[in-house]
């Protein structure tokens, strides 16, 4: 029987404003023009379950999108994933003021603003629309064997996935980003879930917040601060397997406590950097894990190879993902 996926998130329509002479972020006061708009597809729980679904896995979004939104669904029914649960849903919005930095339309789909400049560095920012819409309990189909949840929605809704994933002995995937506030990271259930998948900064936040006691001088490489972080949360979570990305200097992952298996790959030949390769990560991870759960292994040799290997980065970017050897080995072309 095939792995099923489902993935509790966000859906958001990213704008971005592009322009040639975006030297730097416009900074406070400043008014700058820019030569382009465009729209795409976004947000954490629709970019994860695009990239699960062109890996080749069986995927389910339960979300939200506004009246203006409909069409971000479509693309991702178009992509392979069952929006069968995504509902449309009104949004209003009580006041409109100078607050809104970008500009005056009025949106009701979720919806995230950034500027772009030369250096790839953005700013963003994001409204939460229909992504913070309280939506009826969904009917787990009874062959999900995963749980993806990130933190673009109600923080009660991904507790409460949480819960009965843990209940149903559904493997859960945590990507915690946004990052929670330290009380909800204190009393964030670690116990129901099975794996977490972070960046460095993100580690170290939890750290902080679950009072773990960080070494004064850590490494200056970002891998060996990451090493030193891992152990110390997985000392905190012994039930969680947990994943940290480091950029071009690859990943690393600890969950010796069950295997004996500690390791780090690195990344190679980082050409660009694009948005939504994080997702695109933890999507093909994810992907991965539903193959290894049907007693299959991840290789570029097999025949049928090319409904495991990585194509296309979300939303059809510039960057491609190849996978040499599951599960940790990433290279962007």
């Amino acid at each position: 029987m095939a792995s099923r996926c489902l993935v509790r998130g966000s859906i958001n329509v990213d704008e971005f404003f592009q322009g040639k002479g975006f030297d730097d972020i416009v900074s406070p006061g400043q008014t700058i023009s820019s030569t382009n708009l465009v729209r795409r597809p976004g947000g954490k729980g629709a970019n994860q379950a695009a990239a699960i679904a062109r890996a080749g896995g069986l995927v389910d979004l339960v979300s939200a999108v506004g009246h203006d939104g409909t069409w971000v669904r479509d693309e991702l029914t178009a992509s392979g994933v069952n929006t069968e649960s995504v509902a449309v849903v009104q949004v209003h919005l009580v006041s409109f003021s100078a607050s809104d930095l970008v500009s005056n339309s009025r949106r009701k789909a979720p919806d995230a603003r950034s500027s772009k400049c030369r250096r790839a560095e953005n700013s963003i920012i994001l409204f939460k629309g229909a992504n913070d819409s309280t939506l009826p309990s969904h009917t787990i189909h009874p062959d999900t064997t995963h749980l993806v949840l990130q933190n673009e929605i109600p923080l009660k809704d991904t507790l409460d996935y949480l819960s009965i994933a843990s209940a149903r002995n559904i493997a859960s995937v945590f990507n915690p980003s946004p990052m929670p506030s330290a009380e909800e990271l204190l009393h964030f259930p670690w116990n129901d879930l099975t794996w977490l998948v972070v960046n460095n900064g993100e580690m170290r936040e939890i750290c902080v917040a679950l009072g773990l006691a960080i070494p004064p001088a850590l490494p200056s490489a970002a891998v060996d601060c990451a090493r030193v972080l891992l152990h110390l949360l997985a000392k905190h979570t012994p039930k969680t397997k947990i994943v940290c990305t480091s950029a071009v200097m690859g990943c690393s992952q600890d969950w010796a406590r069950k295997t004996g298996l500690r390791a780090r790959r690195q990344a190679t030949r980082i050409k660009s950097r694009y948005d939504g390769c994080g997702d695109c990560f933890t999507g093909y991870l994810v992907a991965g894990l539903m193959d290894l759960s049907v007693d299959k292994r991840m290789t570029t040799s097999r025949s049928s190879g090319e409904r495991h290997r990585p194509r296309e980065c979300v939303w059809k970017s510039r960057v491609q993902w190849r996978a040499s050897l599951w599960p940790l080995t990433l290279m962007l072309v």
